[in-house]
């Protein structure tokens, strides 16, 4: 399996605090089953800029190097959508390619997250103007966001406008409680769901592995979706490919 959304890199955001738990957390993805992991630190959040592109790949260089060879770390970020995101990528100087903002890997898919408030510029036309950029948006956790989670229609449309949306493991198996599990379920029954991922911050508080998601998916599903959530689409990330 691939994880595409990991807070792993210690110390820039409210995930990892230190290299040894974030080594601690590689090790038991991969122990559940995750042969690689994007770490996705925040970017353009209020309490987390990360706009030092260089200090993250040496960061995330280091974790690697503590980890060995499994999981492969590879490079990424959760990006926050505020008022200036479009001009961001629309402007005189564009923060992708060769800005400060961190597609997935080498890839043009974009992970972003809307504010939980729903503050902020409409998704239909972040979405928009991404696609006719050439970006291929990935919308973080819609089932937490109690403003768009449980819209299936504005979903729907959104996904047909080109987006796709990543459901966390911890929202199909119910940690996360009623709510999100529920608007999770609807989102895959669906099928509006693309990828399922960790969005891990820590060893015990919101930890990393996809297993116990993937049997979830298989037992009240298939076997044919599980793989292709957690292991096709994110390998077409992972090669700059459409999904199949």
């Amino acid at each position: 399996m691939i994880d595409i959304h990991a807070h792993i890199l210690p110390g820039i955001d409210d995930g990892a605090t230190s290299l040894d738990e974030a080594v601690a957390m590689a090790r038991a993805a991969a122990d559940a089953g995750c042969e690689a992991i994007f770490a996705t630190p925040h970017q353009r959040h209020p309490h987390w800029r990360n706009e030092n592109r260089a200090g993250l790949a040496a960061l995330r260089e280091r974790l690697q190097n503590a980890v060995g060879d499994t999981p492969r770390i590879l490079s990424g970020a959760e990006i926050r959508v505020d008022d200036a995101f479009l001009d961001d990528f629309l402007g005189p100087h564009p923060a992708v390619p060769g800005g400060e903002i961190l597609p997935l890997g080498d890839s043009r898919y974009l992970l972003i997250e809307f504010p939980r408030d729903g503050i902020g510029p409409v998704p239909e036309t972040v979405v928009h103007e991404l696609v006719v950029a050439g970006w291929r948006p990935i919308l973080a956790h819609p089932e937490l966001l109690p403003w768009l989670g449980p819209d299936l229609d504005r979903l729907e449309d959104l996904v047909k406008a080109g987006a796709t949306l990543q459901v966390t493991a911890m929202s199909l198996t119910g940690e996360f409680g009623a709510r999100p599990r529920h608007d999770a379920d609807a989102l895959v029954s669906a099928g509006l769901t693309h990828f399922v991922a960790s969005d891990c911050h820590g060893v015990t508080r919101r930890p990393p592995g996809l297993a116990r998601a993937h049997q979830r998916l298989v037992q009240e599903w298939d076997e044919t979706l599980a793989r292709q959530l957690t292991e096709a689409n994110p390998r077409a990330v992972l090669e700059n490919r459409p999904l199949p």
